[in-house]
């Protein structure tokens, strides 16, 4: 249980920002304990590898915050983050960690089903990112898009190391998510009123001169 928290904590993270959850597990791999990358994720703790996810992770995180840069990133991210949430899933939810000391394989067979439940997750995630930023961006006139994407930068930084030091608590960052997505999707449906465009006064028929 504890290694599929670990993957759904990590895979959403990607869905935030692709390469976070990627460095976090690569360099926690190479210069700690607190985690080992399972046989066939190695490549992940390589010097070259970490140097070009911290080069990509600097330009992500200077796209995103630059109101209508940042909706053509999420257009290119579409793939790069359920990718990036799929190898995060499939590295995490088998790796050994300080948390989980007897791991066992997610699956013996099949390794492709984490991968998959990792591409899903990331992709809603982005999804609903993709989706509610442009609301942002217009209700605070681009004001909002750099304050947006700083705290879904520290949310993902967040629940990658809270999905490898404390799995369960990617269960409650889940449960503040919803609540927080369900919250801006009620205030935007307040704010169209039905009244505002059903009622429409009509002009006044034009006057005829009487002879």
């Amino acid at each position: 249980m504890l290694e599929v928290l670990t993957g759904t904590g990590l895979a959403t993270a990607a869905g935030l920002n692709a390469y976070i959850p990627l460095l976090v597990i690569g360099a926690l791999a190479r210069w700690t304990d607190l985690m080992d990358t399972p046989a066939g994720w190695e490549w992940l703790t390589n010097g070259w590898v970490l140097a070009v996810l911290a080069v990509l992770l600097a330009l992500e995180i200077v796209a995103d915050k630059v109101p209508g840069v940042d909706s053509v990133n999420d257009i290119v991210q579409t793939v790069v983050r359920p990718v990036a949430g799929g190898i995060a899933f499939g590295a995490g939810s088998s790796s050994q960690t300080a948390v989980v000391t007897d791991p066992e394989a997610f699956v013996e067979s099949g390794q492709w089903v984490p991968i998959v439940i990792g591409i899903v997750l990331a992709l809603v995630v982005h999804g609903a990112k993709a989706t509610m930023r442009p609301v942002v961006n217009v209700a605070t006139l681009g004001a909002g898009a750099p304050v947006a994407s700083t705290v879904e930068d520290a949310t993902s930084v967040g629940l990658s190391f809270a999905a490898i030091l404390a799995p369960v608590l990617v269960l409650v960052a889940l449960v503040g998510l919803v609540i927080v997505w369900l919250r801006i999707r009620r205030r935007r449906r307040r704010g169209r009123s039905p009244g505002e465009t059903s009622h429409e006064v009509s002009p006044p028929p034009p006057a005829v001169d009487v002879p």
